[in-house]
């Protein structure tokens, strides 16, 4: 028995003769399942390509929306870190207060080399210095949930500190004003508290002032109110002035060029009693200032609320 199959003839529209296919039953099925086989093929690829496409419109949002989130972050993290920087301010700034009013004891700091003279070192103990002075940390900071609350604390805490302040400066007027509180001129702090190399041996001392140099002649002001006690001169600290403040604080101003005050003469705070100059042991033009509570150096920087 012959195999079924189909025939297909071609009659082209030439005078050339007529062409006939054959196709088998097998060959047609063949045919069938490779036509249903391409186009499944086909219906896959073309719905891979629309859910790729969706894909790539999804992550182009993402994108976006992570570009922006990024943006808002770096945002975040510098106002957190400016609330930090501002926060660490005024915990200086109150811990000052706090040495000014004899409500906390300062700790101890190692103060960098300067270049001003001073006198020779005394026996007498460890000077007084303000944690407040210690560098912040710098570089990048990880914000987390507990930098905000640790915030948080320290600002309640500033706010209550400031409170007990307020009341105590408030019940003592007079002590604030002979509190000594300001730079005694309009300069740059050239030489600070502390152990350094002295600039004219370069011998390992201790420097019981800060020095703040300026234009020679620019006025030199008392810090806070008081009497002259001391208006001098000698080879170290040259041409000085000393003011007694009562509650304890003396303030000793060094290397005027010349004095604008008298022994016994009472002054206030921002008056002017001496010019910058370079008598005595200086290398340069600057006054060389000391503050003394109960007899005893302390650094100035304490004591210094406009820098």
């Amino acid at each position: 028995m012959s195999k079924q199959h189909l025939s297909v003839i071609i009659v082209p529209h030439t005078k050339t003769s007529t062409k006939t296919l054959c196709f088998t039953r097998r060959a047609l099925k063949a045919l069938a399942v490779a036509g249903v086989a391409l186009g499944l093929v086909l219906a896959a690829v073309l719905v891979d390509y629309v859910r790729m496409n969706v894909i790539r419109g999804r992550y182009r949002a993402l994108k976006a929306e992570t570009v922006e989130q990024r943006v808002a972050i770096a945002k975040y993290e510098r106002s957190i870190s400016e609330l930090q920087s501002t926060i660490a301010h005024f915990e200086t700034y109150t811990k000052k207060l706090n040495v000014m009013a004899g409500l906390k004891s300062p700790e101890v700091l190692t103060a960098p080399a300067g270049i001003g003279g001073g006198e020779p070192d005394k026996q007498e103990p460890e000077a007084e210095t303000d944690p407040g002075q210690a560098p912040l940390p710098s570089g990048p900071q990880i914000i987390t949930p507990g930098t905000i609350q640790s915030l948080s604390q320290k600002a309640l805490s500033i706010e209550s500190n400031l409170s007990s302040l307020l009341s105590f400066f408030e019940s003592d007027s007079l002590r604030l004003a002979s509190t000594p509180s300001i730079m005694p001129v309009v300069g740059w702090m050239s030489s600070v508290f502390g152990h350094r190399n002295d600039p004219f041996t370069g011998a390992w001392t201790m420097h019981y002032g800060v020095d703040i140099s300026t234009n020679i002649g620019n006025p030199i002001m008392a810090t806070a109110d008081g009497i002259v006690i001391k208006v001098q001169t000698d080879k170290y600290l040259g041409k000085n002035v000393t003011i007694s403040h009562g509650n304890g604080f003396t303030t000793v101003y060094g290397h005027m060029s010349n004095f604008a005050v008298k022994a016994g003469q009472k002054v206030k705070r921002r008056d002017i009693i001496g010019y910058i100059g370079q008598t005595g042991k200086a290398a340069g033009p600057h006054v060389h200032y000391e503050v003394l509570r109960d007899g005893r150096r302390v650094d100035p920087r304490n004591y210094l609320l406009e820098e």
